[in-house]
């Protein structure tokens, strides 16, 4: 059975689990959000994109999931991460976190990234 949360209860928890963080609401900035459709052919999925206020001051610990880095911008583009990480979230991220953007992605493996700005606001 879901718990019922909101993308903002729901960053607030997933901080809190991985990296032993406390975030309020108050500290988040929804700057988009991305609908993927056909993600690795497998699912269609709502990302919710925030940027946080609140800042860490030292690395948190090893995690299940692997250990958290900090890297500088002109260094993310070399990591290994999804082609709609590299092509859509970051750029918004860098180009317009300050407002917001809602967009579709259609990540059909059969052909090539299709992303559409739906809306956009506040940039």
């Amino acid at each position: 059975m879901g718990i019922g949360e909101s993308p903002f209860e729901t960053a607030i928890r997933e901080v809190k689990e991985e990296i032993n963080f406390d975030i309020e609401a108050k500290d988040l900035h929804l700057f988009s959000i991305i609908a993927e459709k056909n993600y690795e052919d497998k699912c269609h999925w709502l990302m919710f994109l925030f940027d946080c206020s609140k800042r860490l001051q030292k690395l948190p610990p090893d995690m299940r999931e692997g250990s958290f880095e900090f890297h500088k911008p002109e260094s993310v583009y070399d990591l290994k991460i999804p082609e709609t990480d590299r092509k859509v979230l970051w750029p918004i991220w860098f180009e317009k976190r300050h407002g917001f953007t809602m967009l579709k992605a259609d990540c059909s493996m059969d052909k090539p990234l299709k992303v559409t700005v739906e809306e956009e606001i506040g940039l």
